[in-house]
Formats: C-alpha cells, sequence, structure tokens
C-alpha cells in the first residue's frame, strides 16, 4: 500500500484530497501536514505533521519517519497573494518545491506538484491553448509555476525522480475558501448567492477562464499518480479542464436555482491584469491521451452540486 504526505493539507485542495486518500489507502497511511494545526477532520482523522517546505529539516524528518511514497506537494502562495508578497512566493513556490524534489530524491519518492494556468502569459494563444506553446508569464505566481515544471522535468531526466502534475484551472469547493488566487470570485459567488441575494464581481463580465469543480481535480490526482508512468510524455505539465465561463454565465446558471440573486460589477485592476494573461481555455488532449483524463462536471452540473452541498454546509453552522 502507498504512503503518501501531503503537505498544504489544509487548505482548499489539500483538505479534500486528504480526505479522498485516506478513504482509499487508509487513514495511516496518509500524512497531513501544515506550518499550522488547526481542529478539522483531516487532523483528527490520521496522522498529522507540522512541516514548513523551506525547511528541508521538517520535510526530510516526516518522510523518513513515515517511509512516504509520494510526496503531494500542494503548499503554495497563489497567484494575488504573491503579487503582493514576491518574495514569499518565490520561497515558498520555489525553495520549498526544490526541498521537496531533494528529499524525494534521497528517499526514493515520488513527487505530485500542481502547475497551473498562470504557467501561461499574455503571448501565449488564448483559445484552446496547446499543451506545448508559449510560456512567459507576467506574475511572480506564474514565473514559479514555469519553473517549477522545468525544475521537476530536470529531477525526473537527472536523476530518475518519478515527478508529475498538472496545470489547474481555476478550482471551485463548496469545503474549504480558496487562498488568495485570481479565480476565487467563482467560489465567493456561490456563497454571496446563498447567503446575501446579490454578489459584487471583482473582474469584468466578458472574462472567460477555464476552471474546474474539485472532485475533479481531486480525481485527476489521483488518477495521475496512478498512471503507467511509461506512458507519460508530458510528466509535470498536463492541461487539464472540464468547463470555461465568464461571470455572467455562471451568474445566469445559479439564477436558474436563485431567480431572486443580483451581480453587479467593481472590477479589481490587479486581478483583471492577472485574468487578462490567462487562457479562455485549454486543449486538455495529451492528458486524455496519455492517462485517459475525463472529467465528470460541467457548469450545469456543478451549480447544482455546489448549491445543494453548500446550502446543508451553511444550514448546519
Amino acid at each position: 500500500m502507498k504512503k503518501f504526505l501531503v503537505t498544504g493539507a489544509l487548505g482548499q485542495i489539500g483538505s479534500e484530497l486528504t480526505m479522498e486518500l485516506r478513504g482509499r489507502y487508509g487513514n495511516e497511511n496518509v500524512v497531513a501536514s501544515g506550518i499550522h494545526k488547526r481542529d478539522s477532520v483531516v487532523v483528527e482523522s490520521g496522522p498529522f505533521e507540522i512541516v514548513d517546505i523551506t525547511n528541508y529539516n521538517q520535510v526530510s524528518e516526516v518522510v523518513k519517519k513515515y517511509d512516504i511514497d509520494w510526496i503531494v506537494n500542494l503548499a503554495a502562495i497563489l497567484s494575488a497573494v504573491g503579487e503582493e508578497k514576491p518574495s514569499l512566493a518565490w520561497q515558498v513556490n520555489m525553495n520549498g518545491l526544490f526541498n521537496v524534489l531533494e528529499v524525494a530524491r534521497e528517499n526514493g519518492c515520488g513527487v505530485f506538484t500542481p502547475s497551473s494556468i498562470a504557467a501561461f502569459g499574455p503571448n501565449t494563444p488564448r483559445d484552446n491553448t496547446p499543451q506545448d506553446t508559449i510560456q512567459r508569464p507576467n506574475t511572480m505566481y506564474g514565473v514559479t509555476k514555469v519553473s517549477g515544471e522545468l525544475l521537476c522535468d530536470y529531477y525526473y531526466e537527472k536523476f530518475g525522480v518519478d515527478t508529475r502534475g498538472v496545470r489547474f484551472p481555476g478550482l471551485i469547493s463548496y469545503e474549504t475558501l480558496p487562498g488568495g488566487g485570481t479565480t476565487d470570485y467563482a467560489v465567493h459567488i456561490y456563497y454571496d448567492a446563498l447567503q446575501k441575494g446579490k454578489f459584487t464581481c471583482p473582474l469584468d463580465k466578458d472574462t472567460y477562464m477555464d476552471m474546474m469543480y474539485m472532485p475533479d481535480a481531486i480525481n485527476a490526482i489521483i488518477d495521475l499518480i496512478e498512471a503507467d508512468g511509461s506512458k507519460l510524455k508530458h510528466r509535470n505539465a498536463f492541461n487539464v479542464t472540464s468547463m470555461s465561463f465568464n461571470p455572467e454565465r455562471i451568474y445566469n446558471e445559479i439564477r436558474k436555482h436563485i431567480p431572486e440573486f443580483t451581480m453587479d460589477y467593481d472590477v479589481n485592476p490587479n486581478l483583471q491584469k492577472i485574468a487578462n494573461s490567462w487562457p479562455n481555455s485549454l486543449d486538455d488532449s495529451a492528458a486524455k491521451e496519455e492517462w485517459d483524463w475525463t472529467p465528470k462536471y460541467n457548469l450545469e452540473e456543478m451549480t447544482k452540486d455546489m448549491l445543494k452541498k453548500l446550502k446543508e454546509k451553511l444550514n448546519d453552522k
């Protein structure tokens, strides 16, 4: 049975991935970690360790202690926060990844670390963005993601570390709030629809971006880790997507369920600049060909499930 270490396990992806991994592989085989410990089902349901990935020794000690087979490195500073704190973004996203890869090299671990649509830039083809294309991002987050893709490629080619990753679009979840990304509005809009009946959007109404519902993102991670490595050509940078929409489309989809819901705009120029540099839609044919990637949710199905689950969550509080 594989043993996993999940860094950033209390974050938006980590909190759900950890529980799914524990359900599949057993609680004792999935070690959650983060820089802080707080009351949560992740902490209570299995082993948890304090790990700052910028501290090499902390990563190394936990990997050795639990005889880890796979490090799922989700600890990161996201796009909006990265523009406010570029030095911190580099320290966590690059120096932290370097530590993870070094520990993996020394201990024979595999490493999954996600990239992002932020790895593309304003000169990238915006529609049906190819798997292999120009990448010249203009955000620190994007710079670290391109660099991370290349660094993971290097560790595979040079040292044989089994590195794998996907370029995630914006992720939408009812479980955990996002942590400072450009696509966060697509989560907050559901909360505000249910709690306030209105939403002020920080992006222009014509801003298309790729998105994905969290269950599809979780399956993408696990499916890629479980895939036959001999069939993988784009190991660390698979385009994955399931839907592309602008704020008007998600607003209108929510109004099918909450007709009285209203939305206005107060465009944040910093967020808009970042969004304008990202693709409208991705070509994920390489992921489909190399490891049978298949998303399950479109905007309509996601909205139904998101509102149902979020309503249950909010009513329980």
